[in-house]
């Protein structure tokens, strides 16, 4: 801790002195308008290779200040229109206009911006573009390619980034992180998670990524409670194209990507394509994944009117690897694997072959762009989300009563167990529909919209295989469940500019759930539930532009979420133990600095719940974190993200969380044992404030860049994550160690004049071969009033290296 908070105190003299440097000089002024003289108001004008940018007031002008004597190139760019470029010599003050052409037709980045924050939304965020996606994509999942933002831990089952990845922000979990995709809810209705397993290689069709932090923009879709995930996907290009990449590496990883496109036909018309293929052994013994995924993307553009179609396929099979390691096995085998493990009738120790995860999820999108006039647009989607699989397990000494099988008779003997095969099968559809309107004028953003979505769900088991199965017939299904979940939402939010530097925010939203369970579970038990939910979710903030080179903002939000299935179903015919909706209440303040050599912003935010739903600790058997809802907790913290280009050739980006995550009044209940009879007893304890599982006090990484030459760079990317304790109660037993883990990237762009492209990488992930885990679960309990614990870890690969080589015709 005393190392970051210095490294810290080192990196903000730093910024210090490359702001100090650089707060003289000339400026330039000037205006943007569209080639009949209107003013456009909120364009963006930037100063190329810096971090100096501005954006233009509701008169249209702009002027960018302490810019020493020199060659520069600026850049001004608008929704809808050409982009412009001016090249000065700057050796005084200078004045320009920019006149900015109205692009033939439209785009579609109109219709993610409903779901984003803007840039003078006062909300914390971060964006990845198109260009850093592809340098990290070299098969892991999303949550690794978008591990360098503030605030953010991934981890991964198989300890190698492919296979079952997840993701936390600010300490909160996957199913509190709202994502949609073209503005069409991603997340998973009833487990309110995206599990990116499902959708391999989506990251190769991804133009950008925009992350918020906290309640965030109101959005189609679950509540988010600890970030906004927006995805916009690629367009046909303008030209046709061929593209092949091919990755490999440690663990028997390979990645096999085929891309083309038909260019844009009649300049209306094109498709784009892409099929990848992925298979990995994983670092872990048995988390083997095979991978396959397709996307066809075709858009269709004529004067104000867009219509895009996607169609995102995806197939995966992976070794189950959710239970973890065993803490006493860590010093052991660190790769040891428990799942599918049984004794044979010889007394060893055997893996059954197919304990796997089999999953197919199909998406379908059709958008409609409308632009009706100059201030006026308007889009919507249908959609419609297609999943079936199941997971398959091997099973010994299970009891017949526990499938609603009476026992079996075999000669004189009557067996009440056997060993089995089983498959746990989930069938679903997700469909519905999203809009939104929006008007834009000079001072004014206005945008209404909502969404309607229905999910429909089937939980059911089988038994495949079974060694004594009396007259049991294959495949009996001993469980059935069905669920129906539907949502509807509307949302209104304006952005007004008071003046030329200060504008106010406000969005206002409105969810209506209904929820229904109906059958059994495999436990037998009855899950016969019904729910109904109503959320108000009011936003308000302000932004200050106080300087061309500085900004300040301040919002309160309020958020609420509904329990999830998992969190309803352990609760099922206890009344007393049935979750409650959350509550959020979000306030965040934020400061950005910027100059030719570097940039830095500090949010701070204080993210206060009522009811939160906490981890206890414990996994289902399908490794979903059961949780219970803490009456009073809260999450600060200070997120400082910085950016310094000493250098032509060096870019360095940092970023920093301190934050405290705490439940207050917490109370434990555990069971305590008598050994001598070994009868139980339910006991509770007080402990007062207690930390948030899973809640790092210190984030950080860091991304420090070197251009070598012109077509080669270089990067050193750090990340710093501290302890985590894995249930409530701080037991140090039960605790994830801090761990900084470090990669190199080489990246080698040769030109060649026959070529599009032609990219070759390297990368070399925790090249110090530090030896940690991510992430874990565990619990505790009594015997004779002494605490016995027990825990589960997810170790990390050590050393690993990858190899891709794509290339553009």
């Amino acid at each position: 801790m005393k190392r970051v908070l210095f490294a810290l105190m080192i990196q903000s003299f730093l910024i210090h002195a490359l702001f100090a440097a650089g707060d003289t000089g000339s400026v330039v002024r000037g205006k943007v308008t569209d080639t009949s003289g209107k003013a456009l108001a909120g364009a963006s004008v930037t100063v190329s290779d810096s971090f100096i940018g501005t954006y233009t007031s509701p008169d249209g002008t702009f002027n960018i200040p302490g810019l020493k004597t020199g060659d520069y190139t600026v850049v001004c760019s608008f929704i809808g229109y050409e982009p412009d470029t001016k090249k000065l010599h700057i050796d005084g003050d200078v004045t320009i206009v920019f006149t900015l052409r109205e692009k033939p037709y439209i785009t579609d980045d109109v219709l993610v911006s409903a779901m984003r924050a803007g840039d003078r939304t006062p909300l914390a965020f971060s964006s990845v573009g198109k260009d850093e996606l592809k340098k990290q994509n070299a098969g892991y999942d999303m949550p690794f390619l978008l591990g360098l933002t503030p605030s953010f831990v991934e981890t991964s089952e198989a300890g190698n980034g492919i296979g079952y990845t997840s993701m936390r922000v600010r300490g909160t979990d996957g199913n509190r992180i709202n994502v949609t995709i073209d503005g069409i809810p991603l997340n998973d209705a009833e487990s309110q998670q995206v599990f990116w397993v499902d959708l391999p290689d989506l990251a190769s069709s991804v133009d950008n990524v925009q992350v918020q932090r906290g309640a965030g923009t109101s959005s189609n879709g679950s509540g988010a409670f600890g970030a906004t995930i927006s995805l916009q996907t690629l367009n046909p290009e303008n030209d046709p194209f061929a593209e092949l990449s091919v990755s490999g590496g440690s663990f028997n990883t390979f990645k096999k990507v085929v891309s083309a496109g038909t260019g844009m036909m009649g300049g209306k018309f094109g498709l784009r394509m892409r099929y990848s293929e992925l298979s990995s052994d994983g670092y872990i013994d048995r988390t083997g994944s095979r991978h396959k995924s397709e996307n066809i993307t075709g858009v269709y553009r004529s004067g104000n009117t867009l219509i895009k179609a996607n169609i995102i396929l995806g197939e995966e099979h992976t070794g189950i690897s959710w239970w973890g390691v065993p803490k006493e096995m860590l010093s052991v085998n660190r790769r040891y694997n428990p799942a599918g493990e049984y004794i044979d009738k010889n007394g060893v120790t055997q893996h059954y072959s197919n304990e796997s995860d089999n999953y197919r999820q199909d998406h379908f999108q059709l958008i409609l762009n409308q632009k009706i006039n100059e201030a006026l647009s308007f889009d919507a989607a249908l959609h419609y989300t297609r999943g079936r699989g199941y997971y398959e397990e091997y099973r010994q000494g299970q009891a017949y009563a526990d499938y609603g099988l009476g026992n079996i008779t075999i000669g004189d003997s009557v067996l009440s167990k056997t060993d089995l095969t089983r498959r746990k099968w989930m069938s679903n559809d997700f469909y519905g529909a999203v809009w939104s309107l929006k008007y834009k004028t000079d001072r004014m953003d206005i945008r209404f919209g909502g969404g309607a979505n229905i999910y429909e769900g089937d939980h059911f088991g089988r038994l495949i295989w079974m060694q004594y199965s009396g007259d049991t017939e294959k495949d009996h299904q001993w469980y059935f469940n069905d669920s129906r979940k539907g949502e509807i939402s509307i949302y209104g939010k304006a952005t007004y500019s008071v003046s030329d530097r200060l504008s106010a925010y406000g969005d206002l939203q409105y969810r209506r759930v209904g929820y229904r369970f109906r059958g059994i579970d495999d436990d037998l038990k009855d899950l016969g539930q019904d729910h109904k939910f109503g959320f108000f979710n009011p936003k308000a903030g302000m932004f200050w532009n106080i300087t061309p080179h500085q900004d300040a903002w301040f919002s309160f939000s309020v958020a609420h979420r509904e329990p999830t299935r998992d969190d309803f179903k352990e609760a099922s015919g206890d009344e007393s133990a049935m979750p409650l909706p959350e509550t959020l209440y979000d306030t965040e303040l934020g400061y950005k600095l910027r100059s030719g050599k570097a940039s830095f912003g500090i949010n701070l935010y204080h993210m206060y719940y009522t009811d939160q739903l906490v981890p206890t600790g414990q996994l289902s058997d399908v490794g979903y974190s059961i949780m219970t809802n803490a009456k009073k907790s809260y999450r600060i913290g200070a997120e400082f993200i910085a950016g310094i280009k000493p250098a032509t050739f060096i870019d360095w980006n940092l970023n920093l969380t301190l934050s405290r995550s705490r439940i207050l009044d917490f109370t434990e209940y555990y069971t305590d044992y008598n050994t001598a009879d070994w009868s139980s007893e339910y006991l509770s304890r007080y402990l007062g404030t207690v930390a948030i599982a899973y809640s790092p006090g210190v984030i950080g990484s860091s991304d420090l860049g070197f251009t070598i030459f012109r077509n080669t760079g270089l990067h050193f990317i750090s990340k710093y994550v501290g302890k985590q304790y894995v249930d409530n109660t701080m037991n140090t037993e039960r605790m994830v160690d801090p761990y900084f883990v470090s990669n190199l990237r080489v990246d080698f762009s040769p030109s060649i004049r026959s070529l599009k492209g032609l990219q070759l990488q390297l990368l070399v992930n925790n090249i110090f071969n530090k030896m940690y885990v991510s992430n874990g679960y565990g619990g505790n309990w009594f015997e004779n009033g002494v605490e016995k614990s027990w825990s589960y870890y997810f170790p990390q690969a050590g050393i690993n290296f990858m190899i891709r080589a794509g290339i553009k015709f």
